[in-house]
């Protein structure tokens, strides 16, 4: 877990004209063009003291006393902070009225690249295939299974099922689930390995504190006894006897593992963590041997394992954490497979170990370090091992046997995202992996590892239509300070000029080693076919180049991510993609500190910025250690608390701790009420702190979704809404539209 909420919608385009200014709405005679009075937030100063440092915090009563109940009850939030959030939103709506019917426009396209009516590929797993479907008019999934006829083994035998086919049966309607409620989503749903059961995780307010239930696959009941706070992930013992699942203490975090018989029966510990800076996790090996718990950092990790044989037995240490060793463990028949950075592997390698004897001194090179090739992740099944690697903002798999030939599934594009799905079980030849591109739709392959066969299982649709050959992309090389090249994705339109006239939309991201894919999302297109560009900013803090990537932009270089950003835009003009002041900047979480901070540093260059859910108000966060990320995420920012250096450095940059008097562009920042990753007071203080200081006339705006947390509504239709209503506040800051608000 971290600030990261990148939401990858599974949409696709229409071309829509090219729209045309905001319009004034017809008035009566004589009728007064009043523009909308912004709120002012009050002053109430307050002064801290920390490593012999002073600040002064104008808007910390924006902050709730008792901010952990409002994540679990939002209606509880004091009335001084609630009436405040409702006066920016109204000033906000009223400034942006205009909009209004580009935001219909824009909703109606995003909806008409949905195929209403669609499912996944279904995951086979023994005698029933698991899939995910939507009909007309969901706002949410329905979890599906049906029976599966006939499989392959590994070993070539052919399986054939003894079950009478009935109709796909029902598990999960996570839309009668959401009915009546202003939140509900499923953060996670699995069955037991003997298929009887089904587990959900269920957030109903938008705050991540999850209630666990399971029902019964035969008589279709839910269990009556429900979990409360758990963190989300949760896993069936091999057995199916046993359900495990991590706890989300008060403050948010994973604390403690814990297990009961999957059908109710009495809670028991399983393993607490004593260190609040490490995050916690559950599951099953490939081969079903283990349980395994998982706890790290950015930075740190280690892994206990639990064997199948014995569910309730006391978990085992693979290897005691050190500080700056990261690894992760899955288990391959016979031998534990573990990917490492050990050694000084920057970018990682694989190693294997023997199952009783698992630990860093019987370690064995299988897939060696190599410098500038990120090993992303390790998916197995019983005789290969296929891998994820990353380099020049690309992706490749890598096909290995057990005798070690290797094999590449690649991509002879300039800019694409091929992502590894790995396979639902552990004895057959095939997995699964993904392949788009920003101009090409999304298509799902089934790849035999033995004969490289590879099977097209589904192609993304867009019913109102799409032509790949109507766009082009781009991969640019944009020269940062330091000399480093810092790749560019760009989408346009054939049509669309190259010689600055377009408007852009620049997106950036860059913390914790995350890249940016260079994927299909549709609901870009509503500003491509309004001949706007869209480009992507592979910039440093993410690990867009390598694990090195990341790690020359943490801590004390943090800043080369927002210098990067910057030269990538300053490249844009210079191709003549772009020209000042016509781009707009956008940035969710981690990136939208990357927006506050270039927003300080060059607001000359944007016409507008977006903030999404923006984690601005850095010194004061990383000081608070009450709030669910602050000391997990020491690594990757540095810890103010303590270290007077890593506490100068990030004011010099915080975008809170330097807004100025500038003339800054158009802004709109986003936030939840329940949010617990980014909290809803940053994007209301930057916005307070912000709009007395800008010399420019152009409007702060603040867009607070009082009914959700980070990653905003959880409807797919009501999703569309508010990328609609962000994508037209870009349309609007290019066309001035504050000017007749």
């Amino acid at each position: 877990m971290n600030r990261r909420e990148l939401i990858a919608t599974a949409t696709a385009a229409t071309a829509l004209a090219g729209t045309a200014g905001p319009a004034l709405a017809r008035q009566p005679s004589g009728a007064s063009m009043t523009r909308p009075q912004a709120p002012v937030a009050k002053k109430i100063p307050v002064t801290i003291e920390q490593l012999g440092r002073t600040r002064t915090d104008d808007y910390q009563w924006m902050k709730d006393d008792n901010w952990q109940t409002v994540l679990r009850d939002p209606t509880v939030i004091k009335a001084d902070v609630k009436e405040h959030l409702e006066a920016e939103n109204a000033y906000r709506e009223a400034m942006m009225v205009s909009t209004l019917p580009l935001q219909a426009a824009m909703f109606e396209e995003m909806k008409g690249r949905i195929k209403e009516a669609d499912s996944s590929v279904p995951s086979p797993d023994g005698e029933w295939e698991y899939y995910v479907e939507y009909r007309t008019g969901d706002q949410h999934p329905r979890y599906m299974r049906k029976v599966r006829h006939t499989w392959h083994t590994s070993s070539g035998v052919t399986v054939s099922t003894t079950r009478v086919p009935p109709l796909p049966q029902l598990l999960l309607d996570a839309n009668a689930l959401a009915e009546g409620k202003a939140f509900s989503e499923i953060g996670a749903a699995d069955h037991s390995p003997d298929h009887s059961l089904f587990a959900y995780a269920e957030d109903a307010q938008g705050s991540e504190y999850h209630h666990i239930y399971v029902r019964d696959l035969v008589t279709g009941a839910v269990l009556p006894e429900v979990i409360e706070a758990a963190y989300g992930d949760f896993t069936f013992s091999p057995d199916s006897q046993w359900l495990f699942w991590t706890h989300r203490d008060d403050n948010g975090r994973p604390d403690k593992v814990f297990r009961r018989p999957a059908r109710g029966g009495e809670t028991s510990l399983v393993y607490e963590e004593a260190d609040e800076g490490m995050f916690l996790g559950v599951g099953r090996t490939s081969d079903d041997a283990f349980i395994g718990l998982t706890v790290g950092n950015s930075e740190t990790s280690e892994f206990r394992y639990i064997p199948a044989a014995d569910p309730t037995a006391t978990p085992v240490l693979l290897d005691p954490r050190e500080v700056g060793r990261l690894y992760d463990a899955d288990h391959w028949g016979d031998r534990w497979v573990i990917r490492t950075n050990a050694g000084d592997a920057i970018d990682f390698r694989i190693v294997e170990a023997p199952t009783a004897t698992p630990g860093q001194a019987h370690w064995r090179d299988l897939v060696p370090h190599t410098p500038g090739r990120f090993i992303e992740g390790v998916a197995l099944v019983k005789d290969f091992i296929a891998r994820q690697e990353r380099a020049h903002a690309n992706t490749t798999i890598v096909i290995r046997d057990r005798d070690g030939s290797e094999h590449q599934i690649a991509v002879d594009e300039p800019a694409y995202s091929l992502s590894l799905a790995g396979a639902s079980e552990f004895d057959t030849t095939v997995m699964r992996y993904g392949y788009s591109s920003p101009s090409t739709p999304a298509s799902t392959y089934d790849y035999d590892l033995a004969t490289r066969a590879r099977t097209l299982r589904k192609v993304q649709e867009v019913p109102s239509g799409h032509n790949p050959t109507d766009y082009v992309v781009e991969r640019l090389n944009a020269p940062a300070p330091d000399g480093q090249l810092v790749p560019v994705t760009v989408l346009r339109r054939k049509s669309t000029p190259v010689d600055g006239t377009a408007p852009v939309l620049l997106y950036g991201y860059g913390s914790y080693g995350s890249p940016i894919p260079a994927g299909f999302a549709t609901n870009r297109l509503s500003l491509v076919d309004r001949g706007w560009i869209y480009a992507i900013a592979h910039v440093r803090g993410g690990s867009d180049k390598g694990w090195g990537w990341f790690l020359d932009a943490r801590r004390m270089t943090k800043k080369n991510t927002f210098t990067d950003f910057i030269a990538c835009a300053e490249h844009l003009i210079g191709s003549g993609h772009a020209r000042a002041g016509n781009i707009v900047a956008e940035g969710r979480s981690a990136g939208g500190m990357l927006m506050g901070a270039i927003n300080n540093m060059r607001p000359d260059l944007w016409a507008g910025v977006i903030g999404g859910v923006p984690f601005v108000d850095v010194v004061n966060t990383m000081s608070d250690t009450s709030l669910p990320l602050t000391p997990p995420e020491w690594p990757e920012w540095g810890n103010p608390i303590e270290d007077p250096e890593a506490y100068d450095y990030m004011m010099s940059y915080s975008p809170y701790d330097n807004v100025a008097a500038k003339p800054y562009p158009a802004v709109l920042a986003t936030g939840g009420l329940s949010d617990p990753r980014v909290t809803y007071w940053e994007p209301e203080k930057w916005v307070a702190r912000l709009r007395p200081a800008t010399t420019s006339g152009r409007p702060i705006l603040l867009k607070i979704n009082m009914e959700a947390g980070h990653a905003g509504s959880p409807g797919r239709f009501d999703y569309l809404k508010e990328v609609a209503h962000d994508y037209a506040f870009a349309v609007w800051a290019i066309d001035r539209g504050w000017e007749h608000a």
